[in-house]
């Protein structure tokens, strides 16, 4: 009854998995949220032949749509009373341009806007958990753009590069925000940002070639690409507010630090903007 509870999203591979695998062997029951369970289910098989003992529930979560956040979230709010963790993992990177269901542009959708409501409607669960904590992935492509206000879905000139920047960078600027609204409503919950250098998972999937070839000499493995992450959830040092990646050069690879993000992601009015926008786009309001 006392064992604590974590959501990791994208759970079934690369940073998700290997984040999944390191919390089962610290003795966290998981809920490996999958927009594919079967291959969800095949990562939890792989996951209990190391760790026979685990607890994992596997549920389909596809970020992309907010009815399947909202049906997972209610599934998730009908089973457990408290969230002690959850990993805003998941993840597409730079890929052709998409309208989703709900009118939004793939990438922000499913690297940003599932993972605001998706917070949102889980914080009750949150605040009834003894210091639980919120973990969102940036990236160092956040340094690539800001947010484009005026046309947030690339409705004219579609740039996935840019596209995946801004997703990257609303995550970064959602986490900090996140983190001051819950310490000014004296919550127990903190927010934590991560990034995981550059690391070599099914992400590279729509890289140019040249970048695909080049990963595996600058890069990283997946199981350390996921150590910022881990760091970020587990660390007892951590208060909040923090932006964790690698120490080594460019921030790269390496072993997990806390690093900083640039001015941009740091604008009050723009976070709050954001902030704004976004629980106007995904119809969900946050209770503190």
């Amino acid at each position: 009854m006392t064992q604590k509870l974590a959501i990791v999203t994208g759970a079934n591979a690369g940073l998700g998995f290997e984040t999944s695998k390191v919390l089962v062997s610290v003795n966290y029951r998981i809920i490996m949220a999958c927009r594919d369970v079967s291959k969800g289910l095949k990562a939890k098989e792989l996951i209990l032949k190391e760790f026979p003992n685990g607890l994992i529930d596997v549920l389909q979560l596809d970020l992309s749509s907010q009815n399947s956040v909202s049906k997972f979230a209610d599934l998730v709010k009908f089973d457990f009373k408290h969230l002690d963790l959850l990993i805003n993992n998941a993840g597409i990177m730079m890929t052709p341009y998409k309208k989703t269901a709900d009118g939004f542009e793939n990438q922000m959708a499913t690297n940003y806007l599932g993972h605001f409501a998706l917070t949102g409607l889980l914080l009750p669960l949150l605040n009834a958990a003894t210091n639980a904590r919120v973990i969102n992935l940036s990236s160092l492509a956040h340094r690539w753009t800001g947010i484009k206000f005026d046309d947030v879905n690339f409705e004219t000139g579609y740039d996935k590069k840019a596209a995946y920047g801004q997703s990257k960078f609303a995550c970064l600027m959602f986490g900090y925000e996140l983190d001051r609204r819950l310490k000014a409503s004296d919550s127990n919950t903190i927010s934590v940002v991560a990034h995981p250098g550059i690391s070599n998972t099914g992400l590279f999937q729509f890289m140019p070639t040249f970048l695909k070839w080049l990963s595996p000499f600058i890069g990283q493995k997946a199981e350390d690409g996921a150590l910022p992450i881990i760091f970020a959830a587990l660390s007892n040092d951590l208060k909040g507010g923090e932006y964790i990646g690698p120490d080594g050069f460019n921030e790269w690879r390496g072993k997990p630090k806390i690093v900083d993000s640039n001015a941009a992601s740091k604008k009050l009015a723009d976070a709050k903007k954001l902030w704004d926008l976004s629980e106007k786009m995904v119809n969900v309001k946050y209770d503190f």
